[in-house]
């Protein structure tokens, strides 16, 4: 990126930010993507998993955003990613008679009948009423007097961090250069005009410039933060608001389906999710640390409360495995809730040079990605003259989703090639899709990383690697945290795996000794003070204690340079 010009310079790895280095690599463009930290680190690896139109902005009447919404997760499903997006069903609990029943049975209809006008929805099953009975039989955990009834409708899952990493690694694919802890200092001006932006290279501490006819501001909560390095006034500005999530066992709750309720502020989701169950998610105001916010004792025990209003064994803080917490950016201006500022996205481009996006949710991400970038082209036709294409991402599947369905017809003859269960190829599938073969590859070239990671069974110790040769991972809490989700599915966060995970990628990242014990000691540390943050009584003495644990890595010695 520092030894040429390009034509846009994408900042921030999020999903936008992926999805908009994607865009403009697949218009022809040369297109840099710049991460602080890893891929997904932010926003993008702290949601509620879904892909989802957002049913309760049907009650807003915002029948364009859900519109918008639900082409976008028929899109994902059928055609971008179905390695990585599938259909999850949920249960709406009706807790008065009639009137209510035909009140939400009415929207669930419109939800679906938007859905299949959208041109994406014909795989998506439509919903159903269900008695009391047929609900409990869905889900037998639910008391038998918190509802008269209910509706099963469907919406999808995702891996967030997964799917956002897919998107870089795409980008790449398509010429995009892509780079993680790799920092912005500053932004480049020439005149008025933003023309690139200063660097460190974190891993080493090598600064570079980077020029670009053009800089898209894709970073979220910190969108402020980047808009004051042009030194203009913004031209809008981004509230965060913090949601957590609690990660319980499957066991500890019987049911078949999730579970969607009211609360007194917003909607509570129970989401299946593998061998286990995301409860979340609280929405408030947040003005503390953005690197890394905390859930509070406060925040765990109103899930707790809320989950136990419905459920006839009650859940207690034993039961929780793995708590997070993630920042969502609101565009700031329209009420002092959170929970009411709004979902849409926003884009600017108040200063020449420089395009910034905002806003919005993760579903919607390929459109705010695509405004973004026909905003960067504009400004690339108006100084330079040149025609460039309009945004093709609609058609471009993301790799792993070509021949994933055919893998998974085949999945019982891979998994008898490979020596593997036949259970474990298909979790490889829903990670990989079809690059699932480069995995068994490696397996069968080593036949040692077939077998369970220590300390996290779900896996194997293929995705260790892999996750470092392939998918872009650097250190040990990349791997824990976002390429697997170790370290919220087991209940020591994923303690008791790192020495070992540790060990299998120290040779292909160049560690030595010190370099690898120092990578467990960061992870132990993050944990313990995240533990920690969980037993404070509110925001600020829970920002305090995560703040705790050192928040980078030490650069590793090997690659170090003056």
């Amino acid at each position: 990126m520092a030894s040429t010009q390009l034509d846009v310079l994408v900042i921030g790895g999020g999903v936008v930010g992926g999805g908009a280095a994607l865009d403009a690599a697949t218009r022809g463009l040369s297109v840099g993507l710049v991460e602080a930290r890893d891929f997904a680190s932010g926003t993008s690896s702290r949601s509620s998993k879904l892909v989802h139109g957002g049913l309760r902005y049907l009650e807003m009447l915002d029948f364009r955003l859900v519109a918008e919404a639900l082409k976008e997760r028929g899109l994902l499903m059928q055609r971008l990613a179905p390695h990585l997006v599938r259909p999850v069903p949920f249960l709406y609990p009706l807790t008065g008679r009639g009137w209510e029943r035909w009140y939400a049975g009415a929207g669930v209809a419109l939800y679906d009948a938007m859905s299949r006008f959208s041109g994406y929805g014909d795989t998506t099953p439509l919903h159903r009423h269900l008695t009391r009975h047929g609900a409990r039989k869905a889900f037998p955990s639910l008391r038998k007097d918190a509802l008269v009834g209910a509706i099963r409708y469907y919406d999808a899952q995702v891996d967030d961090a997964r799917h956002t990493m897919f998107l870089a690694r795409t980008a790449a694919t398509y010429g995009a250069a892509v780079a993680s802890r790799t920092r912005v200092l500053g932004l480049v001006k020439e005149s008025e005009r933003v023309v690139g932006a200063e660097v460190i290279d974190l891993e080493t501490g090598r600064r570079f410039t980077i020029r670009a006819s053009q800089v898209i501001n894709a970073t979220g909560v910190w969108t402020d933060e980047t808009q004051a390095m042009a030194r203009e006034r913004a031209q809008f500005h981004v509230r965060s608001s913090k949601g957590i999530h609690l990660v319980v066992p499957r066991d500890r709750i019987r049911g078949e389906t999730g579970l969607i309720l009211r609360t007194e502020k917003s909607v509570l989701f129970v989401i299946p999710w593998k061998r286990h169950w995301i409860i979340g998610t609280t929405d408030t105001d947040w003005e503390l640390s953005k690197d890394h916010p905390a859930a509070s004792s406060r925040d765990i025990d109103y899930l707790l409360d809320r989950v136990n209003d419905v459920l006839e064994v009650p859940l207690s803080r034993d039961d929780v495995e793995g708590v997070y917490a993630g920042l969502r950016p609101l565009l700031a201006g329209e009420s002092d809730a959170t929970s009411k500022l709004s979902r849409e996205h926003a884009v600017a481009h108040g200063v020449p040079g420089l395009v910034v996006v905002a806003g919005g949710k993760y579903t919607t991400y390929r459109v705010m990605a695509a405004d973004a970038v026909d905003e960067a082209v504009h400004g690339l036709e108006s100084v330079q003259g040149r025609t460039v294409g309009a945004c093709v991402t609609e058609n471009v599947p993301l790799v792993g989703a070509d021949g994933y369905q055919a893998l998974w017809n085949q999945r019982r003859q891979l998994a008898r090639n490979s020596g593997l269960a036949v259970n474990r190829v298909e979790h490889l599938l829903e990670r990989y899709g079809s690059l699932v073969l480069e995995v068994l590859d490696i397996v069968a070239a080593e036949p040692v990383l077939g077998e369970p990671l220590t300390g996290a069974e779900d896996y194997l110790a293929v995705e260790a690697v892999y996750a470092v040769t392939h998918e872009g991972a650097r250190h040990l809490d990349d791997i824990l945290t976002r390429r697997t989700r170790i370290s919220f599915e087991t209940f020591d966060r994923g303690v008791a795996a790192a020495p070992y995970v540790a060990e299998l990628v120290r040779g292909h990242l160049g560690w030595d000794a010190d370099q690898t014990a120092r990578e467990v000691e960061h992870y132990v540390k993050r944990v313990e003070a995240e533990r920690e943050s969980q037993r404070q009584p509110d925001d600020h003495t829970a920002d305090a204690a995560r703040k705790g644990a050192p928040d980078v890595v030490p650069v590793t010695q090997v690659a170090a340079v003056e």
